[in-house]
């Protein structure tokens, strides 16, 4: 009975670390998905941030200007489904999302500074918020 009783503790104790590590490696894969994610919002970040710093350039016309100004708008917005991806894996990167659709409401260049630096630790080493 005392060998039954070692060996049915020896499975539960194998069968609950199996249930652990599983467990850790499959939310490690969901934290490497959001920040892929959020790699991919970036990208779209970037060309947007790239065309409203064209927008901003001397001696263009107004309509030029404006066109610009549109397309960094348009551009930024794609880039949402990824940001909502990333925040929907892993919460910590809501403020990537959030920033991202105020550019309906508040100027891009209001938002720069706080999409390159929320981008600049998505492409991180280290991308953790």
């Amino acid at each position: 009975a005392g060998c039954r009783l070692v060996a049915r503790l020896t499975r539960s104790l194998v069968v609950g670390s199996l249930l652990i590590v599983a467990s850790v490696s499959l939310s490690s894969c969901g934290t490497g998905g959001a920040v892929a994610d959020a790699r991919r919002s970036c990208q779209s970040v970037d060309r947007a941030l790239k065309l409203e710093t064209q927008s901003r350039q001397p001696g263009i016309t107004n309509g030029r200007r404006a066109q610009l100004q549109a397309q960094a708008l348009s551009q930024l917005l794609k880039a949402t489904p990824s940001a909502a991806d990333a925040t929907s894996i892993d919460g910590s990167w809501n403020p990537l999302m959030t920033t991202i659709g105020e550019a309906e409401r508040v100027p891009i260049p209001e938002l720069i500074p706080a999409l390159r630096r929320l981008c600049r630790v998505a492409n991180s080493s280290t991308p953790y918020l």
